[in-house]
C-alpha cells in the first residue's frame, strides 16, 4: 500500500515587497511633441494649399457691399452721353504779322466790332526804316533798268542808221558799176575805176550780211535781257508791296464783324512778331465742343446725330469735326447744329447731349458698372442659384451705353452678375456671399 506523506506541498512565498510594486510608463521628451505639432501644421498647409489650387482662391464679402443685376434679352440702343461746351461757331484770330510795341488800344475787351474797325496801332521803328530802305532800292534798280532799256533802244537805232547808209552805199555803187561797165564796152573809161567800184560795191555788201546778222543777235540777246529785267523789276515792286502792307498791318483793324475778345495788351507793351492780340467770334452762331472716351474713337464719325432737350424742345447736331488726338483718356470733337439754335444758350455754357453710335439692335444685355474697370470686360462674378457664391467666369463684352454693356459670350439670359467695382477681390476666383 502506498503511503501518502500527511505533509502537503506548499506554493511559493511572494518575494519582500511584490505586492506593491506597479508599472510606469515612460514619458515623450519635449523636443517629441514640438515635431508632431510641426507636422500637424504642414498637414494643415497642403490641405489648405490643395484646397485653394482645387477649389480657387475664395474671399467671404456682404451681400450689402456688391451690387447683384440680371443678365437680359432686349434692344440695345447705341448711344453715348457727352457733355459738350458751347463755343462760337466761327472764330477769327488776331496775330500780328511782325511785331511791334503798342502805340494806341482804341477798343476794350467785350466790344460788338465791325470789319475794318482800327483795334490797336502799334510802331516799328525798324521796320519803318526797313521800307524806306527798300524803297530806295527799288527806285534805284528800276532807274537801272530805264537806263539799260534806253541803252538798248539806242544800240537798236543805231544798226537801223548803219543798214540805210550801207544800203545807200550799195545803190548808188551798183549804179556807178553799171556806168563804167557801159563805158568801159565803148573804150571811154579806164578799167581801174570799174574795178574799185565793183570792189567797194562787194564790200558794202558784205558789210551789209555783217550787219543784219549782228542786229539779229543783238536783238535776241536785248530782248531776252529786256525780259529779264522786267521781271527783276516786277519782283522787286511785289517786294515793296508786301513790305508797305506789312508796315499798314501795324494798324490793327477788325477783318469780319463780331466780338471782340482776349484783348488784353496795353500801350507801351511790346507784342513778338506772330503773336496773339485776341480773337473775334460770332456771336449769334454757335458750336458744342465735346470730350468723349477715347473708347469711342473708332466709332465715332462725321455725321453722326446727337440731341439734347432745353425747355421742353429738342435740338439736333450732327459731328463735324473730329480731333484725333487722346488727351487724359479722352479725345474732342466738334458738334454743329442741324436747324435752329436755343436763344438763351451763352459762351462756355455747358450741355448735357446723346450722341448716337447706331440703329437699336436685338442683343444679350448686362447693367454696365463700375466693374468693367477692373476687368476690361474679359471676366465677371456669376452668382449661382442660391445666391451664396459667385465664381469667376470668362466672358466677351461688345459695344457700351450709359446703362447697358452688349454681352458677346459667355453669359446667358436669367444668369445673375456682380456689377459693382472688383477692386477688393479682383485676384480671388470665388466669392462667399454672406448674411450683413
Amino acid at each position: 500500500m502506498e503511503v501518502v506523506s500527511s505533509q502537503t506541498k506548499e506554493s511559493p512565498r511572494p518575494l519582500s515587497g511584490e505586492a506593491m510594486d506597479r508599472v510606469i510608463e515612460k514619458k515623450r521628451p519635449t523636443w517629441q511633441w514640438g515635431g508632431l505639432a510641426v507636422i500637424a501644421i504642414a498637414l494643415i498647409g497642403v490641405a489648405y494649399w490643395l484646397y485653394d489650387n482645387l477649389s480657387g482662391r475664395t474671399f467671404s464679402v456682404q451681400n450689402s457691399r456688391v451690387t447683384i443685376a440680371p443678365v437680359t434679352q432686349g434692344d440695345f440702343e447705341d448711344y453715348i452721353p457727352i457733355r459738350g461746351q458751347v463755343t462760337p461757331r466761327k472764330t477769327v484770330y488776331l496775330d500780328v504779322i511782325e511785331g511791334g510795341q503798342v502805340e494806341q488800344r482804341l477798343v476794350d475787351d467785350g466790344a460788338l466790332v465791325e470789319a475794318g474797325d482800327l483795334l490797336v496801332i502799334l510802331k516799328n521803328t525798324a521796320m519803318q526804316l526797313d521800307v524806306t530802305r527798300n524803297e530806295a532800292m527799288v527806285t534805284e534798280q528800276l532807274n537801272n533798268m530805264r537806263t539799260i532799256e534806253l541803252r538798248l533802244e539806242q544800240n537798236r537805232l543805231s544798226h537801223k542808221r548803219n543798214l540805210v547808209e550801207i544800203d545807200y552805199q550799195i545803190t548808188r555803187l551798183g549804179r556807178l558799176v553799171e556806168r563804167l561797165a557801159n563805158l568801159d564796152n565803148a573804150g571811154v573809161a579806164a578799167k581801174s575805176q570799174l574795178e574799185d567800184a565793183q570792189d567797194e560795191l562787194a564790200y558794202y555788201r558784205n558789210r551789209r550780211d555783217v550787219t543784219l546778222e549782228s542786229q539779229a543777235t543783238d536783238m535776241r540777246l536785248q530782248e531776252t535781257q529786256l525780259a529779264f529785267l522786267q521781271q527783276a523789276g516786277t519782283q522787286l515792286q511785289d517786294s515793296l508791296d508786301l513790305a508797305r502792307r506789312n508796315l499798314d498791318a501795324l494798324n490793327v483793324r477788325a477783318p469780319v464783324s463780331g466780338k471782340l475778345s482776349g484783348l488784353d495788351v496795353e500801350v507801351g507793351q511790346s507784342i513778338q512778331r506772330g503773336g496773339r492780340l485776341g480773337q473775334i467770334d460770332d456771336p449769334t452762331s454757335f458750336k458744342l465742343r465735346v470730350q468723349a472716351d477715347e473708347y469711342y474713337l473708332s466709332r465715332v464719325d462725321i455725321g453722326l446725330p446727337a440731341h439734347f432737350d432745353r425747355n421742353g424742345a429738342r435740338y439736333d447736331l450732327s459731328v463735324s469735326k473730329i480731333y484725333p488726338q487722346v488727351n487724359n483718356g479722352q479725345f474732342e470733337l466738334d458738334l454743329l447744329f442741324g436747324g435752329e439754335e436755343p436763344d438763351d444758350i451763352r459762351r462756355g455754357q455747358t450741355i448735357q447731349a446723346t450722341l448716337t453710335l447706331g440703329d437699336p439692335t436685338p442683343a444679350l444685355l448686362v447693367p454696365n458698372g463700375a466693374f468693367y474697370q477692373d476687368t476690361g470686360g474679359n471676366w465677371m462674378f456669376v452668382v449661382n442659384d442660391t445666391n451664396s457664391e459667385a465664381v469667376k467666369r470668362n466672358v466677351r463684352l461688345g459695344r457700351r451705353n450709359a446703362r447697358y454693356i452688349e454681352v458677346l459670350d459667355g453669359l446667358e439670359a436669367g444668369e445673375e452678375v456682380i456689377t459693382s467695382p472688383y477692386s477688393n477681390f479682383k485676384e480671388m476666383d470665388r466669392l462667399s456671399l454672406t448674411a450683413d
